[in-house]
This record gives C-alpha cells, structure tokens and sequence, in this order.
C-alpha cells in the first residue's frame, strides 16, 4: 500500500467509522469510495472544495465547477470534509439504493458494494471489484468490526438515533500532517485512473510515416479517443493555438508555466479534433483545453502527441522528456498514475532521481519490468485506461476468447524467437489493432491472422485459393485453448494442435467454396441450354 493512501486512511477513517454509526453504512465501503474518487484527498475537488465524493450540485448555495459527463457541470463546495461525508451517506440512504441494502448487515462491505451498484451509484462493470478490492488490500473492514465492538460495548444501534442524533463533527479525526505542493494542484494531461498508454515514447524512433527511416520523436504519444485534454499545472498561459488541421501536428495547443528561478515550461498538446481555449487565456490544473484527436498530416491513429519544452530565463528553448515533466508534477500533486510503455513506467527513473519517491519508484520498476507479454496484453485489453481495452467482463465467453487470443500472441513471439523487448513491443501494437499475425506459424498460408472484433475472435485467412473471415466457435476456441493452457506440451505441439484446428477451418471453407461454385456452373449451364 503507498504512504498516500495510508496517509488518506490514518486521516479520515474517523468519518466513514461516524457515518456507519450513524447510517449503518459500512465504514470500509465509504472509506474505499473516499479514496477513490478523491484520488487520496488530491483530486481538485477535494483540494478545492472539500467534495470527496464528486457529489453534484449545491451546497448551501455552494459549488464549483468542473467537467465531467458534461463540460462545466456544478459540483457541492462544502465547508469541511465532515459534510462531505456527511451528504454522501445521505445520497446512499436514497431509495435507489437501499432497496438494494436496507436488509444488509452494516459489516457485509461486499453486500453493500454490489447494491451501491446495482443503484446505478457506478457504471465501470468493475466497480464491485475495484471497491472490494481497496478494501481488503488495506484491510479496511476492521474498521467495520471497530464500530460493531464499541455499539455493544455502549449498547448502541448501529444506523438508528442512537448515533444519529446531534450534529456531525466536522473534523471527527485528528489532523495528518500533508506534504504541501509548490505551486496548488496539478493534473495529468489526460484523465487517468492508474496510468496512460505510451506508444512511442521520446527519443529516436522508425518514422511512422516512412518506415525505411529514423527520426528524433519530440514528444511521446498517448493512447487516447476523443477524450478531454486538460491542463497540468496551475496558472498556465496559452501562448499558442493552431487551428489548422492541414500542418503536420493538426489542432494544436500550447501553454506556457513559470518557475520561481525565471525559467519556465511549455507543454504542447497535438493531432486535437477541437480547441477550447484561446492565446492569452489563463488555465488551471484539470481545466479542460480541447478534445483529442487525429488532425494533421503525420498522424497514423488518433492519440495526443504531449511535447514538453524548457525556457530558459535567456529564452534558448530545449525539448525535454515529457516523462520527466510528468514525474515532476506527479511528485508535486501526489499524482500516483504510471505512465506506461510495454510495460514499463517511463517516470520511475526520473522519481528515482529524488530521495522523497524513490522506494515507490523503485517498487513500480520491479513490478513493470517482471510483466510478461501476455500480462501486459491483457491488462491493456482489460483496462479503460489503456484507451484500446474491452473493458472487464461476466461474459465466460468473452474471457475465453481474451484469454486464448493473449496466449495466441505469446505463443507467436516465442515462435518468432523476438527479444524481450520486441515480444513486449508485439504485445503492445497485438493489443492496440486487436490483432495476432500468425502468418510465421503457417508457411503454407499467405496470410493468418485472429482478431478480436466487439470481443469475438474473428479468423482471417488467405491460402492463395480461399480468402475468408470466420468467427471461432465455442467448441474451436476451446480446443486452441486447452492446448495453449497445458503446461505438459511443447511449443512445437501447441502449435501443431493450432494448424489442426485452422487447417481444418480452411478445408471446411475450400469444400463449401467448391460446392457453391459447382451450384453456380451448374445454374449457368441450364440457364444456356434453356436459352438455345
């Protein structure tokens, strides 16, 4: 668990423990949601106005806003966190929810997430999970069995008046004492949960446009679809703003922040489909400048292209690693997002650099670097911070066809005989385009490749006779699966019972071919004998 988190915990455990006794609300489950969607107490919300729970609306005539299903939205501004805690146990006492809970015991925290959900309180099909999850991770159910000790020690019940009488406190637990950040808040340039997908990080790469070449890639590309861009610091002047989608970056903002010694940074946002700011106009930390996009000549997808600029109190300009900003602003903000490329987070090298982020930098390099190519497909087709993923999902079938389609791929880069790096690169772009090559498997095939299309494995093949897609049965994908599940079999096996199972696809489909060409021959012969 990180130190933020248990910072988090250590200060408001208080107030979900106060508002199970008040409301029979399990105080793991309200605790659980703090931290999520407060981001640890860091979130803007939380920072600004004291809403750990991105409740709506007004508050005694207070709010903020923010954008969030829609651009400028009105959040609750509260006095204290207590309220805030306060109003979202008032928001789960609505009917919505307890018909879904009332009969639940205030210590049955699975309970009570899967009715929270199926109140309509989320829309993640993981949210159950997730909040279950927090808790046992941080074992924050004891705080649930705290409450139900001290109301038989007091002979109290739990969620009646006998608690609810009396105002709530407004700081029921003692203060933490919170690293100040340097300059206010700060935010990711996207909105993230866990990390953002890179690409093509910073540095020389093939040229995406012409392959034959290299080219020093400026910035790092961010997996994304028209989602809302943001800005990463407070204060931040827009000093540049390309409405011209014909230039090789597109639609294309730049803002500009200043740092104490006169130096400054500039962060340039590319390839948007729409602008919402204008050059002399000032934005704060997780203000909305635009929606991503895939405007501009040299773009192959769309994705944010985020550059990142020094300005020296001279005004000599150098581009910089947009990982190491990040890194930065992470460590300032108490941002705990990775930033991820096969696998590897890009900002644990820059953290490591400061003695304050080093045990969690050096903790995050471990764990991405021992994640093999198949975990890594899978947590980018699992994860909706990946940009490209299915999403979690009940559907066996669907995990079947995930399961056999990431294994698929592990099984042809071995074949391939690729480095670790390739087999993580392979992993990456199999993930991004939804798709497997196995052409090197069949040398007798032009072309095989499997892709997943809405979560079905769609079989692409083309032997120089027959060129037909077919969707994988249930009983086909099985079959390909318990071969790629069993341990006891070699590659050179796995692959053979795979051929069996595609050679046999492709003879079905020469078969049905030939047939419909001798129906069709045959209808031509009698429609030219009848003409005679």
């Amino acid at each position: 668990m990180t130190a933020s988190r248990q910072a988090y915990i250590d200060k408001y455990a208080e107030y979900a423990m106060e508002q199970m006794r008040r409301y029979g609300i399990p105080a793991s489950v309200t605790l659980a949601q703090g931290i999520i969607e407060s981001a640890e107490g860091k979130s803007m919300l939380s920072r600004t106005a004291n809403n750990h729970f991105g409740v709506k609306g007004e508050f005694n005539g207070q709010y903020v806003r923010a954008d969030d299903d829609k651009p400028n939205e009105k959040f609750k501004k509260y006095d204290n966190v207590g309220q805030s805690y306060e109003d979202h146990s008032k928001v789960l006492m609505g009917d919505r929810y307890q018909k879904y809970t009332r009969n639940l015991s205030p210590d049955d925290y699975k309970g009570w997430a899967a009715g929270i959900k199926a109140g309509g309180y989320a829309t993640a099909k993981n949210y159950v999970g997730t909040i279950v999850g927090v808790i046992e991770g941080a074992n924050l159910q004891k705080y649930d069995q705290m409450v139900i000790e001290q109301a038989k020690r007091e002979g109290k019940k739990i969620g009646t008046t006998d608690y609810r009488n009396g105002a709530v406190s407004a700081t029921p637990a003692p203060a933490v004492t919170e690293k100040p950040t340097l300059n206010g808040l700060y935010s990711l340039p996207l909105k993230r949960e866990e990390f953002m997908l890179v690409t093509s990080p910073f540095g020389n790469r093939r040229d995406p446009m012409n392959h034959s070449k290299t080219q020093f890639h400026k910035g790092i590309d961010i997996s994304c679809k028209n989602e809302t861009l943001l800005a990463t610091e407070n204060n931040g002047k827009v000093v540049g703003v390309n409405h011209n989608a014909n230039t090789g970056g597109g639609k294309s903002v730049t803002i500009e922040y200043n740092r104490e010694d006169g130096s400054k940074y500039q962060t340039t946002y590319m390839h948007m489909s729409s602008i919402d700011v204008n050059v002399g106009d000032t934005v704060n930390a997780g203000q909305k400048i635009g929606v991503s996009g895939n405007t501009g000549t040299r773009t192959t997808g769309p994705h944010l292209h985020f550059e990142v600029k020094t300005v020296a109190s001279d005004g000599t300009k150098r581009n910089i690693d947009p990982a190491a900003y990040i890194a930065e602003i992470s460590q300032k903000g108490g941002l705990s997002q990775q930033l991820l490329h096969n696998g590897k987070d890009l900002l644990a090298s820059y953290k490591a650099a400061n003695p304050v982020a080093q045990e969690t930098a050096t903790a995050q390099q471990q764990i991405d670097t021992n994640m093999s190519p198949d975990d890594w497909m899978k947590k980018l087709l699992s994860s909706e911070d990946s940009g490209v993923g299915l999403g979690n999902s009940a559907d066996p079938i669907m995990e079947m066809a995930i399961t056999m389609f990431t294994s698929l791929m592990a099984l042809a880069v071995q074949i391939d005989n690729k480095s670790e790096e390739q087999k993580m690169q392979a992993a990456t772009d199999a993930a991004i385009s939804k798709t497997v090559d196995l052409t090197s498997m069949f040398p007798n095939l032009k072309e095989c490749r499997i892709m997943l299309n809405d979560g079905k494995p769609i079989l692409q093949v083309n032997n120089g006779t027959v060129n037909f897609s077919h969707e994988l049965t249930n009983a086909e994908m099985t079959r390909i699966q318990q071969a790629l599940g069993n341990a006891n079999l070699s590659d050179a096996e796995k692959q053979r019972t795979i051929a069996s199972v595609i050679n046999g696809i492709v003879v079905s489909q020469q078969m049905s071919q030939n047939y419909q060409q001798g129906v069709e021959t045959q209808q031509s012969q009698l429609e030219a004998v009848q003409r005679k």
